[in-house]
């Protein structure tokens, strides 16, 4: 290692970051990409593309910017489109929504206007949407347990018990039990060299209207608000000032590449963001950057071989997999209600973007989120009329 390149520090960071990023979300992203119409190659191809995507993105802009840009999939995004159901025009229209979404956060970057507009969103109603979106993949554990008492427990257990010492380490933990117990327990298929590796599926997109309102407009309202704008807090935190809007335009253009090939969308992490710009990852805060490029060449690595776990996940029982994803999300739901409930004179109208988010209403063809959205909008707005007229 020459004097110019990652610590020990850094390369630990990184390498941690990658593990974790992966391990603690890919099963929401998978389950997410499933339920809008996914095949397992397509799912295993968008798996691909999002990881490669990432790691290029976070090495690219890592080098560009000598800051540590950690980059991540969209999880809550993932668990919107969980909730979204197949679109009409099936998973094609689900990537027509993608390449929206790549287009909408690249033009957040660019045009200023539209950035101010994602900014104005009040962020309890933001809040309660996710948190809306994030509940019934949480109640999976819960099921999971019920259902099947020494699978789900054991679990659940590993979960909790790593994560009393270490909560970094807690999901992958929990990854780890439901692997072993799956493949002791499940009759998995062999996985040959061409399961191991997925081949890119290049997916025709369709614009349906009704995805493009229910997937697209959703998808880039959690991204920007629940990981573009967490990820800059963290950045700043710890002492970096990069300029957003380039940023922004970036992670919009990787989304773009990946989302012909089944890949939702990337943006800047939050989670692995702390670890990669935190003194842990070197006392010198002007070499941090490397931790981020080491993960990014991890994330790449990982993509090769994603066929493997989705070929895994394919023949092993749906709740344990839920359950693993709901744990997963479960900090994100507690922040989410929080953030909600911050604001008591927002209170309400958030309860009702929660309870109509959460509800799982579809109508005209587009999902709860777009709905609980409108409708607590249209709460708060009606709620700070009557105080200007008290």
């Amino acid at each position: 290692m020459t004097a110019r390149g990652p610590s020990v520090a850094a390369l630990t960071a990184g390498l941690l970051a990658a593990f974790v990023g992966f391990a603690s979300s890919f099963a929401v992203v998978v389950k997410g990409l499933t339920a809008v119409g996914g095949s397992p190659a397509e799912v295993a191809s968008g798996l691909m593309a999002l990881s490669i995507a990432m790691g290029l993105a976070a090495i690219v802009l890592s080098l560009r910017t000598r800051m540590p840009i950690s980059i991540a999939w969209s999880t809550p995004g993932a668990a919107l489109l969980a909730t979204a159901g197949v679109p009409e025009g099936g998973f094609a229209a689900a990537v027509g929504a993608f390449l929206v979404t790549g287009v909408l956060i690249a033009i957040a970057g660019l045009w200023r206007p539209l950035g101010r507009i994602v900014a104005a969103i009040p962020g309890s109603l933001a809040s309660a949407m996710l948190a809306g979106v994030l509940l019934p993949l949480c109640l999976a554990p819960v099921k999971a347990v019920a259902a099947s008492p020494a699978l789900g427990l054991a679990i659940v257990l590993a979960w909790a018990l790593v994560g009393r010492f270490n909560r970094l380490y807690a999901v992958p933990a929990a990854v780890l039990v439901a692997v072993i117990l799956i493949a002791t327990t499940t009759a998995l298929p062999p996985m040959g060299w061409e399961a191991l590796v997925p081949r890119p599926v290049l997916v025709a997109p369709r614009f349906e209207a009704a995805a493009l309102v229910g997937i697209a407009l959703p998808l880039f309202i959690v991204t920007m608000a629940s990981q573009n704008i967490p990820g800059m807090a963290v950045l700043k935190v710890n002492g970096y000032e990069p300029a957003p809007g380039p940023l922004f335009r970036d992670t919009g253009l990787f989304s773009l590449a990946a989302a012909p090939f089944g890949g939702h969308a990337v943006n800047l992490a939050a989670i692995t963001a702390a670890l990669c710009a935190g003194p842990d990852a070197d006392p010198d805060r002007t070499r941090r950057y490397w931790a981020a490029v080491v993960a990014g060449i991890a994330y790449v690595v990982i993509g090769l071989f994603a066929g493997a776990a989705t070929t895994f996940i394919a023949a092993s029982p749906p709740l344990l997999i839920e359950a693993v994803a709901g744990l997963a999300l479960v900090g994100a739901l507690a922040s989410a209600l929080a953030s909600a409930a911050a604001e008591p004179q927002d209170r309400e109208a958030a309860a009702i973007t929660f309870l109509v988010t959460a509800s799982g209403v579809s109508f005209l063809g587009i999902g709860g989120a777009f709905w609980g959205l409108l409708a607590g909008g249209a709460m708060l707005a009606l709620s700070r009329w009557r105080r200007r007229a008290a």
